[in-house]
């Protein structure tokens, strides 16, 4: 199973998900190709109301923690209640291209 499948699967058994978007970024990054490595979660849930978004990426790092432990090296939440993601209109900012590594030297 791919890391993107497990974690759009864990994330879904954990809380409900009103929307769940999950790009693997790894590509930006210096990392062999097919890499996954590198992800932004967009996470719009109704279990988050109430909940101050910290609390709502400890909930996520505790779900995924196997994921962050291993595989994954950086993970970029953005989580929303279902009022939140209406009021921002359904869009994140694009994720930065990453200038370490060999990237730099590009």
């Amino acid at each position: 199973m791919s890391v993107a499948t497990l974690i759009e699967r864990k994330v879904s058994e954990a809380v409900p998900v009103a929307h769940l978007a999950l790009e693997n970024e790894s590509h930006k990054h210096s990392v062999p190709p097919n890499s996954e490595t590198h992800f932004k979660l967009v996470l719009v849930s109704d279990a988050f109301d109430g909940m101050l978004p910290v609390r709502r990426h400890q909930l996520l790092y505790k779900v995924l923690a196997d994921e962050l432990a291993g595989p994954v090296h950086a993970l970029a939440l953005h989580t929303y209640t279902v009022a939140e993601w209406q009021a921002k209109g359904g869009e994140v900012s694009e994720s930065p291209d990453c200038l370490g590594g060999s990237k730099r030297d590009s």
